[in-house]
């Protein structure tokens, strides 16, 4: 246990030195406080399996994890108790479930932000390839995408997890404004350059009202593009944004917001002050908030736009994923659960709720959004239009991981300095370079420290 909390202390610098420790998991309360729950709990029967959620975030309500998972798990294990703990600040993050020594079964967490920084580095990993075989799972009934983000952590081809639901993206529109102003509506399938010159139209000012014709968020874009670039370099502890089709990307969504009267604000408003034509944003959270909103918006959504070189190509997954914990007792249930969980049946079901599982058949598609009242009568066959990017490949073994803050290229380099592409990019790489070199140097004085305590 000492050297788990010694390689936490590791996780914590390198979440610090990458400023965003708190954007690693929301920060709500999750719900129940009762001692059974507590991560200070030491007692695990034998049919008691602890499942640790960090993301989706909307697990903190333990009704929402109940009626997602909970319950299905109760249905199909009737024997099986489940502990659910949901991170939250402070309380029961890894460092308290690690410092209690109650070690999760299953943990699902952010597959790009969280795996490297939180699972292995603290040395919770455990490759599932055997169980896989064991229960022959089969990995190729789910989006390939997924399962790439899921690989493509190491290069040495190990599976740690596997695929459970993709935040995607989707072009939600307003049709009161394209009503309002002629336009017709955007269609499945339309490029960036397409978008476009229908956001040219739909930007106005009219008295007290500027209608926006398009928003996304700079930030999402660029960690998920479309071609599928990584912002650290694969085989050296820096970043590097050299490639062109950073700029490429810059440049194709900075004209977005050099129309006049469509400067950047935040798709966040695109219900509760309705004036935003167009706004690429998640799908599933963003289903329920704009619903709660407004209740009345009259909205549609269509596949994400695409870039020319790239048809029919939408973001790099945003996954969350499953995985098995090292120091599990009850590895072969936990991998049952996990498949369970995948089934066409339960991926069913979470499509009715509005979740973009992993597995992607004809019934899945059809279910989509069949238990939410804003979603009946919408174009639902827009959110599995295009294929998603697959993930940059793994980089080298040994190397830091560093969330970039590629955000940083538009906000405020651009939007507010007016930085041009290709220096926004290389005051981003540089910055991260500097970053990763201090993570490097706290690593050196924890592993000195490490070293003199044996």
């Amino acid at each position: 246990m000492k050297s788990l909390k010694v390689s936490f202390a590791l996780a914590l610098t390198l979440a610090l030195a990458a400023g965003c420790t708190n954007e690693a998991a929301p920060s709500s309360k999750p719900g129940g406080t009762d001692e059974k729950n507590s991560p200070q709990a030491q007692s695990s029967p034998d049919n008691e399996l602890f499942i640790y959620t960090v993301w989706p975030a909307y697990y903190v309500k333990e009704d929402i994890f109940q009626k997602q998972i909970g319950d299905f798990i109760k249905k199909k294990f009737p024997n099986v108790t489940i502990k659910h703990v949901h991170w939250d600040n402070p309380g029961r993050q890894y460092k308290d479930l690690i410092a209690a020594g109650t070690i999760p079964d299953i943990i699902m967490d952010d597959t790009r932000m969280n795996v490297q920084r939180y699972l292995i580095d603290n040395d919770l990993q455990y490759d599932i390839s055997d169980l896989i075989k064991k229960y022959n799972f089969d990995t190729s009934k789910l989006n390939p995408a997924f399962m790439a983000q899921v690989k493509n952590l190491t290069p040495d081809g190990k599976i740690y997890g596997l695929p459970f639901y993709n935040n995607d993206f989707a072009l939600f529109y307003n049709k009161d404004i394209f009503d309002k102003f002629g336009v017709d509506y955007p269609k499945d399938g339309m490029t960036y350059d397409e978008i476009y010159e229908l956001a040219k139209k739909l930007t106005r000012v009219e008295g007290d009202i500027t209608y926006k014709g398009f928003s996304q968020n700079p930030g999402h874009y660029l960690n998920y593009n479309q071609l599928s670039l990584s912002p650290l370099s694969k085989t050296e502890d820096k970043g590097d944004m050299s490639d062109p089709g950073w700029k490429k990307l810059v440049d194709n969504m900075r004209r977005f917001y050099d129309i006049p009267a469509n400067q950047f604000d935040t798709v966040e408003t695109f219900a509760s002050k309705p004036n935003i034509a167009m706004a690429v944003a998640t799908v599933s959270d963003h289903l329920v908030k704009f619903y709660e909103e407004n209740k009345n918006l009259n909205f549609d959504i269509a596949s994400v736009p695409s870039l020319s070189d790239a048809p029919n190509t939408k973001y790099q997954p945003n996954v969350y994923s499953m995985y098995i914990t090292k120091q599990s007792k009850k590895k072969d249930l936990a991998f049952q659960v996990m498949d369970a969980l995948l089934s066409e049946e339960h991926q069913i079901e979470l499509a009715k709720e509005g979740v973009i599982g992993s597995l992607q058949t004809d019934a899945v598609k059809a279910a989509f959004g069949k238990n939410l009242p804003q979603m009946q009568g919408k174009h639902v066959e827009s959110i599995f239009y295009s294929k998603n990017a697959m993930p940059p490949a793994a980089r080298n073994q040994g190397l830091v991981w560093y969330d970039v803050p590629v955000q940083g290229v538009f906000q405020p380099l651009i939007f507010k300095e007016s930085k041009d592409s290709v220096t926004a990019l290389r005051m981003v790489q540089e910055a991260a370079t500097k970053s990763i070199d201090t993570v490097k140097a706290a690593k050196t004085e924890i592993d000195k420290a490490a070293t003199s305590n044996k």
